[in-house]
């Protein structure tokens, strides 16, 4: 059985036509899977979606590679946390090829967010899961998350949408 290329997390380059579409593949490859809709991106966010972050300077985003291939990516933007007077980093969307899941690539890739944050000057990673993506919750307390507690009296924080 031939080894797989070690995993090599980079800075993605959207400016790139190659990195540009490895990127925009696997953003519908995890839109395709139940835990990120079900249903892929849009065509005319598919075609949108690469300029529109190019105006984005608190977008941050990695690949991650094996050999020529890329097979997970992780997007972050930064916001800020008025509690810590200090800048947080958000993870928006992490997603590894299924044929590639349990190999440690998503931890490679929090590493790399996790790097990022610290780079940036951050007071703390965030992000959302769905509440039965198990597989996802796993790797993320493996990673060190935990639920958004202040006090445990008020419960947990709960992630809420309005679509507009």
């Amino acid at each position: 059985m031939p080894t797989m290329p070690p995993v090599e997390v980079r800075l993605t380059d959207l400016s790139q036509p190659q990195q540009a579409a490895a990127w925009l593949d696997l953003l519908d490859h995890y839109a395709r899977d139940p835990m990120g809709g079900g249903s892929g991106l849009d065509p005319a966010v598919r075609q949108a979606l690469v300029p529109a972050l190019a105006g984005v300077p608190h977008f941050h985003s990695a690949l991650a590679w094996q050999g020529d291939e890329a097979v997970g990516l992780i997007n972050c933007f930064a916001g800020f946390s008025t509690f810590a007077a200090r800048p947080l980093l958000n993870i928006h969307d992490i997603a590894v090829r299924d044929a590639r899941r349990g190999a440690g690539i998503g931890q490679a890739l929090l590493a790399w967010a996790e790097g990022r944050a610290r780079e940036l000057g951050c007071c703390k990673l965030t992000l959302e899961v769905l509440s039965n993506n198990r597989r996802a919750l796993a790797a993320y307390e493996r990673a060190g998350f935990a639920p958004y507690v202040l006090d445990p009296a008020a419960g947990q924080a709960l992630f809420l949408q309005k679509l507009l």
